[in-house]
Order: structure tokens, then C-alpha cells, then sequence
């Protein structure tokens, strides 16, 4: 499957930018797949105006490869997007060595995704030739999201050079970046303008602790002496995978009328969502509990009936309850659970 193979329209909305939540997963208290609440959970990203969905990645949790949980997510996220009026642009996680990784992108193909994020952590200590044939022979199969994670959650360094042979492949269609590093997220931008592939890869934040900046930024480089900008189109995120109303919202906003805040204001909401951040996913904790302050917004809303991981030792960090109720006592302008309210009887049908 190639870039070109894509639907015309979850391809334009790919370009254009949008909100890509990274798809939770809904479990019962036996920690076995609650169907009904993982339904629920597409149909709310969908409704509220996300352009896909991205399942199989960290906030999945990895595990569930481990309990034969893969395909039937990756399944029933594509199926309610069939459903749906728009046509998403659906991604997979492919994680693990170049075996596994391809397996997962033949899996997502065949289920009808669009592309993979292609996570490298796998290949640690592997050298930069070893993962750029990794992630040429992956995108044989599947358009390819490129992946910088951040060392604290298990990425590695990636360099300059790395990136610059990476936006050479044709079948890459966009890069997620999130090292949560400023250095490094520019690595990533130059490397795309100087390989002359800013209108083949797509750039996507993943900088949970920047979205805001990250969003409004132009970025320039020279090419040949040639100024060329860019702009990171969307975000695909952990942190929208909750409140996600708002932040369709908040993109919508920075996309069409910057103009309508000041300078003071965007960086202070940029300040406002980091702080929101830094509680959701733990950040005081070392993240230990991201994905279980994840789960308890959208327990609290409805969406899910628990806040059970598939390692029964994944919880909120110490701390992190007080400060989620500070955060929702502060911040309210970022929540959505108005909009949940009116909806959330329809998408648990």
C-alpha cells in the first residue's frame, strides 16, 4: 500500500491538520475488553471532530499485544469508523523488531488503516543503518508515521542524520514529534525541509508539554539559501485523548483566527495546557500514571467504568488525584463534559 493508495478524503484532512486522539483502552474490572465503552470512546473522538484515531500506541498500552488484544481493537476502531459520516484517517501502532512491526502493518492494512506509527524502541541499540532498513521495509507494506519518542517513556536519540535519511522514504506521509525537547524538534523540521519532502510528510506534534507553541509556530529553514516555512499541521496525542471537543476547538481556533488572541494570551494558554499536561500524565511521577489519569477523566464522564490498565500495578502516581482536582477546578475552560453529557446515551447504545 502506497501514499497514494490513501482515500483522497482522510488524506486531505491529513494535510490540511487536525486532532488525532491516541485511542485508550476500555476494560472491564477483570481487565478483559469492555466492547461497549471502547465503542464509545471512537464514537466520541469522531463526533467531536477528530480528523482519525491512532490505536495500538502507548496509550492502548503496548500490552495488549501481549493479551491478544491487538486486532480486536484495531477492529472495532475501524469499524465505527466505517460507521461514521466522515471518513477518518485511521493509524495503527506497529511497534517491536522489523518481523513484528511488519506484521502489525499487514494486520492495520488489512483492516483497513491508512498508515502506522512506526515506533523504534525496539531497536534501542540498534545503529542508524539497522533503523533506517527497519523502517524502509515497514513502509513496503504501509505508509509509515515516523516516531521521535521521548527518552523518559523508553525513545531513544535520534539525530539529524537519522531524520534526514528517514524523509528520503517515499512511503512516509507525516512524522509525530515527540521528544519533548526543543533541540530536537527542530532536528526533525529541518531534516524534512532539506530533504525537499515538507509536501509529502506531514508534521504532527506529540510534544504534550508544547502543544499550543508547537501549533502556532512557523518554522523556517533554508534550502539552497531559499527560506522554506512550515507548520506543524495537527496533533496526534495522549493528551487529547480526553476533552477532546476542546482541543478541535482550540486547533480549529490557531488554524483559521490566530489573530483573535494576542501574543500574551496564546502563550499563556500555551502555559495553562502544559500545566494540564503535567498533571495528566504525571509528569512530577516520572509519568508513571499517564494513562490511568487518562482513564479516570474519562471515568468521571462516562466514557469508560473504570480505570483499570492491563498491569493491575498501572495507577495514578502519589498525588496526581489531589492534583487532577485542582486541575479541573482551575481550568475549566479546557474541559468538554457538557458536550459528553448531551451525547454520551447515544454513543453507549
Amino acid at each position: 500500500m502506497k501514499i497514494s493508495d490513501i482515500p483522497a478524503t482522510p488524506l486531505a484532512a491529513l494535510r490540511r491538520g487536525g486532532v488525532i486522539p491516541a485511542h485508550p483502552l476500555a476494560l472491564t474490572e477483570a481487565r478483559a475488553l469492555d466492547e461497549r465503552h471502547q465503542r464509545a470512546l471512537s464514537r466520541y473522538y469522531l463526533d467531536a471532530g477528530s480528523i482519525g484515531l491512532a490505536v495500538g500506541v502507548h496509550t492502548t498500552q503496548f500490552e495488549v499485544r501481549d493479551h491478544g488484544l491487538l486486532e480486536p481493537v484495531l477492529r472495532l476502531a475501524a469499524e465505527e469508523a466505517a460507521r461514521h459520516e466522515t471518513v477518518p484517517f485511521m493509524v495503527a501502532g506497529a511497534v517491536g523488531r522489523t518481523d513484528q512491526a511488519l506484521a502489525e502493518a499487514e494486520l492495520a492494512r488489512d483492516l483497513g488503516y491508512h498508515a502506522v506509527l512506526l515506533g523504534l524502541a525496539a531497536l534501542r541499540d540498534a545503529d542508524e543503518d539497522t533503523l533506517i532498513a527497519h523502517c524502509r521495509r515497514v513502509a513496503e507494506a504501509m505508509p509509515v508515521i515516523g516516531f521521535y519518542l521521548q527518552t523518559a517513556v523508553g525513545g531513544q536519540r535520534l539525530s539529524y542524520g537519522f531524520w534526514r535519511r528517514f524523509a528520503e522514504i517515499e512511503n512516509v506521509v507525516a512524522i509525530k514529534m515527540a521528544p519533548f525537547n526543543r533541540y530536537r524538534t527542530l532536528d526533525v523540521v529541518r531534516a524534512v525541509i532539506e530533504a525537499g519532502a515538507e509536501d509529502r510528510i506531514t508534521l504532527y506534534t506529540g510534544n504534550d508539554d508544547h502543544i499550543v507553541a508547537d501549533l502556532l509556530t512557523p518554522f523556517s529553514f533554508k534550502r539552497e539559501g531559499v527560506p522554506v516555512t512550515v507548520r506543524i499541521r495537527g496533533g496526534l496525542l495522549g493528551h487529547w485523548s480526553v476533552w477532546t471537543r476542546r482541543a478541535v476547538e482550540l486547533l480549529d481556533e490557531i488554524r483559521d483566527a490566530p489573530e483573535g488572541r494576542s501574543a500574551q494570551d496564546w502563550l499563556a494558554l500555551d502555559a495553562r495546557t502544559t500545566d494540564a499536561n503535567g498533571v495528566l500524565f504525571d509528569a512530577a511521577n516520572d509519568f508513571q500514571g499517564c494513562i490511568a489519569c487518562l482513564h479516570e477523566v474519562l471515568r468521571r464522564q462516562g466514557l469508560m467504568r473504570g480505570t483499570w490498565c492491563l498491569d493491575p500495578g498501572e495507577t495514578m502516581g502519589p498525588g496526581q488525584m489531589a492534583e487532577l482536582e485542582r486541575l479541573l477546578r482551575d481550568y475549566p475552560e479546557l474541559t468538554d463534559d457538557a458536550f459528553v453529557a448531551q451525547n454520551l446515551e447515544r454513543w453507549l447504545a
